[in-house]
Formats: C-alpha cells, structure tokens, sequence
C-alpha cells in the first residue's frame, strides 16, 4: 500500500492568517465564503469558514500567515504510521483536535495532516452550544 491508498476526503486547509478579524472579512465579504463558527481559545483564534461542499477553510491567526496545511482524513492513524516507517518522512503527534487525533507529516520539505475523525461536526456541535464561552458569535464568524 502507498500513502495515497490511505485517503479519505481533503477535510481542511488549514490557513494562517493575519488578524482573523480582517481575514474574515476577506474570505466572507470579498470571497463570498459561508462563515461556519468561530473560537478563541488557548491563545488562538480561528474561523471556519466554506465554499459549497469544498473541504472547510481554517483562518488561524497562530499559523505562519499565508501557510496551508492540507488535513486529509483516514481511517486509521496506526495504518498510516506503519505506512511511513522506514521512510523520509519526519512524523508529529498524534496531536489531539476536536474530532480526533492528527499526525503531521512532513515529506520533502512541505507538510500535510492526517486526521482519525472519531467525533465528525465536533466543532459545528460545539459553535451550536450559547453556552460554549470559546466561541465567537455567530454575528462575528
């Protein structure tokens, strides 16, 4: 098996951005984007914000402005690093997200994620919750 036998749908592009006010304001009201939620939390703000069915597009203010990290999810994370042993590839995590554990992998010089989705719309159910003090409200997203 190779990595890419492994891949389920692109789930997220992960962006860094300036200021998550401004880059908002971009993607929503010049892009035509869908605001989805958005939280501040552990010193990070960040925006999930859709075009159609496209994999949802992370506005994160902690991410190196203008850097992508594409996540793609698997079924299995344990799969995966198998797969990459003994390879080139340098290997992070697991990393724990909203919906499940990530590992990030770099190959080449450029990176990508893997993402085990255990708890799908974990951050959409979170957003739903008025009583969640990390988000931002939906007049902000």
């Amino acid at each position: 098996m190779a990595l890419a036998d492994h891949l389920g749908a692109l789930r997220f592009l992960y962006v860094g951005a300036g200021p998550t006010d401004d880059a908002v304001a971009g993607w929503v009201d010049q892009l035509g984007a869908q605001p989805r939620w958005r939280f501040q939390a552990f010193a990070a703000d960040v925006a999930g914000v859709a075009f159609g069915d496209g994999p949802l597009v992370l506005l994160a203010d902690h991410r190196p402005a203008g850097s992508v990290l594409p996540i793609w999810q698997v079924d299995s994370l344990d799969a995966v690093r198998a797969e990459l042993a003994g390879t080139d590839a340098h290997v992070e995590g697991p990393l724990g997200t909203p919906e499940g554990d990530a590992l990030v992998v770099e190959i080449g010089g450029v990176e990508l994620a893997l993402l085990e989705v255990v708890r799908p719309g974990a951050m959409d159910q979170a957003f739903a919750d008025p009583t969640n003090t990390r988000r931002v409200g939906p007049t902000d997203a």
